[in-house]
């Protein structure tokens, strides 16, 4: 396990189908279901750029569903 204050590794930041955010190494084939969005860097850059931009975490398929109600 690599210390968090010593881990120099490169991170992603990808998002699945559900427009649900996560983190994965820069270095490995992208996970089945999830896409790159364009931001790299340490995990710390990369963990503040998707609570920046994450502010519901509802999954899509759930907001669509709310909206089709009228639940906003």
């Amino acid at each position: 396990m690599v210390d968090e204050s010593e881990d120099n590794r490169q991170y992603r930041v990808v998002m699945n189908g559900e427009e649900q955010y996560s983190i994965w190494f820069a270095d490995r084939a992208m996970p089945p279901g999830w896409r790159e969005v364009g931001v790299q860097g340490s995990k710390g850059e990369c963990l503040s750029y998707i609570e920046g931009v994450w502010t519901d975490m509802r999954p899509l398929s759930l907001r669509k569903s709310m909206a089709e109600r009228g639940l906003g």
